[in-house]
Formats: C-alpha cells, structure tokens, sequence
C-alpha cells in the first residue's frame, strides 16, 4: 500500500481462532455492554428527574455518566459483531470516528473526573464556601471545559494520526483502532508527531493528575482532622474509590502509550487494553453511585413509579 487511499480498511485482532470462544467473547462483552449501559441509563435518569439530586456533585455524576457510556459504546459493539460474525475488519472511515470518539470521551471523562476532585476538595476543606464558589454557573463552566478539553484532545490526536500515508500493512495488533498501533503503520517519519502527541497527553493526563493528587493530599488533610470517626470514615469512604479509578486509568493509559512498541501482540497489552477501555465505564455505576446514599434512594423512588405505580414524571419529581 504505496499511499493513504489505497487503505480502505484495517484488520483489528481476532480474540481467539476458536468458534466457540468467538461466541463466549460476544456474550461475556454484551454482559458487560449491557451492565454498563444501564447502569449509566439509571444514573441519568435519576438525576434528570429528581430535583433532589439537583447539586454540583450529582451535576458532574451526569456527565460522568454520559462520558462513559460514549466511551465503552464507541468499542464494544464493534467488538460483538466481530466476535458474531467471524470477521476481523473495520473501515478506514469507522477506524477514524473510532480513535475520534474514544479520545473525545476519555479526555473529557478525565478533565472531569479532575473537576470532581476540585468540587469535593471544596466541599470538604471549603465547606462554608461551597455553594459561593460551586454555584450554577461556575458549574456549568467547569462542565463545559470538560467537553472542550476531550473535543480538543480528539481533533488533535485523530489528525496527528490520520495526517499520515500507510504502508505499513494494515493489520492493527489490538481488539480496537488504538493510536499506538496504527503508528506502526506509518511510513512516514513519526518521531516529531509522537513528541507533539505525548507532551499533549502529558499535558492533559499528567496535569491532571498531579491536581487530583494535591487536592486529595488536603482533602486527607482535612478528613484526619475531623473529630467524629464516623465522619472520617464517611469522607474517606467517599474519596477512595474516586481516586483508585483514577490510578488505575492513569496508569494503565500511561503504559498502553508510552511502553516500547513491539512486532506482535501480547497477552498484557490487551488486558491493559481492557482495563482502561472497558472496566472504568462497567465499574462507574458501583463506584459512584451504589455508594452513594442519595442516588440509592432515587433509584428506588424510580423503581416503585415505574412498577407499583402508573409512573409520572411530575409526581417523581415532588
């Protein structure tokens, strides 16, 4: 393949050359798709109805929702009807919206789960000045960098990708259009692009992260202060989960990008592949919510309009 448009299509990686694992894989991630899916579905639904959960932090919790359910859509489905019918292609068009999509919700999900740091460091350490500084609009403020943030994320790396002719083959060494394989593809010089695309994604990755790490260090400051073991429990009970996602997220994009690329796949690439891609968006709705008092009992409120009750949407909302 001497130019761009003689690739019309990428082969992605076959999870295995079994038949009957081909169909375990397609029922394991449709378990998965499904469980992420509704449970994102519940949160929002939740949210949107009931005026109690009208507050900066469920507000976040939203979007979260929304960021990851874009994000584990953009690879599972594919990934079933591969696994269904046996075939290993995606189009040069749909391998572009793929790197397109995925990098626009996973730099939107991380710039806001940054702003969910910020709003519980106020909540707790700046607790009498919450609602001043945590008012609409300063959300909706902080809300909408997040969507920019992930937006200029995507047009940044899918040019920087799709900028280059392949003649490198086209077989992708992973379940998904993912930039670092398709950099192998490249016959065109791609330190400068690789230097533009890792100071990015130290800049927004890295950035964050260090503000995630501050803003906890005095948020554990502050909860190690407080009198009531209950009260610390409570707070650190809330601020865990958040922050180990995070690590995880971090961590595992952090290796999947910057590790030496090798010739052939490996077992540890794709579990990192899945870690990153597929089990934050699954584990959202129990570590956000499940633990979360409020959206427990809006979810229960939901359940009995919808099955005990003729369900209306104004008596949910009293």
């Amino acid at each position: 393949m001497s130019n761009q448009s003689s690739v019309s299509e990428f082969i992605l990686l076959r999870l295995s050359d079994v038949w009957e694992l081909h169909i375990l894989c397609f029922f394991m991630f449709l378990a998965i798709y499904l469980t992420a899916l509704m449970g994102n579905l519940l949160i929002i639904i939740a949210v949107v109805l009931d005026q109690s959960l009208h507050n900066p932090m469920h507000f976040f919790l939203l979007n979260l929702s929304i960021m990851v359910t874009g994000t584990i859509s953009v690879i599972i489905p594919k990934i079933m009807v591969n696994s269904l019918l046996n075939i290993r292609t995606i189009s040069y068009a749909g391998c572009t919206a793929q790197v397109f999509f995925f990098n626009f919700f996973a730099g939107a999900d991380f710039s806001l789960l940054t702003v969910m740091a910020y709003d519980c460091y106020i909540a707790i350490c700046k607790p009498l000045h919450y609602e001043l500084v945590m008012n609409r609009r300063t959300c909706v403020q902080m809300a909408s960098s997040a969507w920019v943030a992930g937006i200029l994320n995507s047009i940044m790396h899918t040019w920087n990708m799709f900028a280059f002719t392949f003649c490198g083959g086209n077989v992708v060494d992973l379940f998904f259009c993912e930039i670092p394989k398709l950099l192998k593809l490249s016959c065109m010089d791609t330190f400068f692009r690789e230097v533009c695309l890792i100071l990015f994604a130290v800049c927004l990755l890295l950035c964050s992260f260090i503000f995630i790490v501050v803003s906890y260090i005095k948020i554990f400051s502050a909860v190690l202060r407080i009198p009531s073991e209950q009260g610390r429990h409570k707070a650190f009970s809330a601020c865990i989960p958040h922050l180990t996602v995070v690590s995880l997220l971090v961590f595992s994009v952090t290796f999947a990008y910057f590790k030496p690329t090798s010739n052939t796949p490996s077992g540890l690439d794709l579990i990192v592949a899945v870690i990153y891609s597929v089990v934050p968006p699954t584990m959202n709705p129990i570590i956000y919510s499940m633990r979360n008092k409020e959206i427990l009992a809006a979810l229960r409120k939901l359940a009995h309009c919808l099955f005990f009750t003729d369900f209306q949407v104004p008596i949910f909302l009293k």
